[in-house]
């Protein structure tokens, strides 16, 4: 018996490091900020396809990741007292740190996960020492991998442009499409006491569905015991996800073991509205923004 355990566990390792390899791997070394001490902060990127693309790209980006766009950008950062999320919104209007032009932080992206890492330290001055990209195209076989994601709905919630539906209050367990049309939403609507009401915070309200969603995935993902499940975890993750090439599979499976155990506190990134030559953009709220960035720094 204990041959045959141990024969069955090198040969789950061995299909976890397969499929580990496969995953994307992105240098980043001239631009990720080394670890130092027991700190770390991760760019957490959710990567959409050419569909609504943003045209407000930052001049001069390269089409090698044409018809793909930052929709989502998290910091998290951990530390031996637990672990914190700030949600970046997609409109923050800021200087892209090579050309010196302004636009939209998601248009960072369209110059590649290098561009945005650079001008997420350089408007912020929040250090990144790992980049995490997934993109929604491969979302949905992650959440099914870990026997999809509970998330408790105060009110029944439909997006008829994502195609959530859900038609009951209360903790409802995502399967991989229905949790990909929730964070993806909108224009999120309950329906309270007999009536449809559209969420009206818009992107500020769909940062924070997100991170109450990231939230309860680390923590399957991270109390998963079972090693088939963690091996249909991995495999999941090598379709569609982007590493930097220094974060190793121990070095996810520590993150995921942490935040399995960990109380993740959520910030939103505190913002104002503004126009821009024409467009609706945000700004930093000051001095609320500084001290909600100082918390990642």
């Amino acid at each position: 018996m204990a041959v045959v355990a141990l024969l069955g566990g090198a040969w789950l390792a061995g299909r976890a490091l397969i499929a580990y390899s496969r995953i994307e791997r992105v240098d980043l070394a001239d631009v990720l900020t080394p670890v130092q001490g027991d700190a770390v902060n991760y760019l957490l990127v959710g990567s959409d396809s050419r569909e609504d693309f943003d045209p407000d790209i930052e001049p001069g980006a390269t089409t090698s990741v044409e018809g793909r766009r930052s929709d989502t950008i998290i910091v998290l950062r951990t530390t031996p007292e637990g672990a914190a999320m700030m949600s970046i919104p997609r409109d923050l209007y800021v200087t892209f740190p090579v050309s010196q032009q302004q636009g939209r932080i998601n248009g960072a992206y369209a110059s590649g996960p290098a561009a945005l890492v650079r001008t997420v330290q350089s408007a912020l001055g929040v250090p990144i020492n790992h980049y995490v990209e997934i993109g929604f195209g491969s979302f949905g076989g992650l959440v099914d991998a870990i026997g999809g994601v509970t998330v408790d709905f105060p009110h029944p919630a439909n997006d008829p442009k994502s195609g959530l539906q859900v038609g009951e209050s209360g903790p409802v367990t995502l399967d991989g499409s229905q949790a990909l049309a929730y964070v993806r939403s909108r224009t999120y609507t309950e329906f309270i006491d007999g009536e449809f009401v559209v969420e009206p915070t818009g992107d500020l309200g769909r940062n924070r569905r997100q991170q109450v969603f990231l939230r309860s995935a680390m923590a399957n993902l991270g109390a998963e015991r079972n090693p088939l499940a963690i091996v249909d975890a991995i495999t999941a993750l090598s379709n569609g996800v982007v590493l930097d090439d220094s974060a190793s599979l121990f070095d996810l499976v520590k993150l995921a073991r942490k935040l399995s155990g960990s109380e993740i506190l959520t910030v939103v990134l505190p913002t104002r509205p503004a126009t821009i030559d024409g467009a609706a953009v945000l700004l930093l709220a000051e001095p609320e923004a500084e001290a909600v960035l100082a918390a990642f720094r």
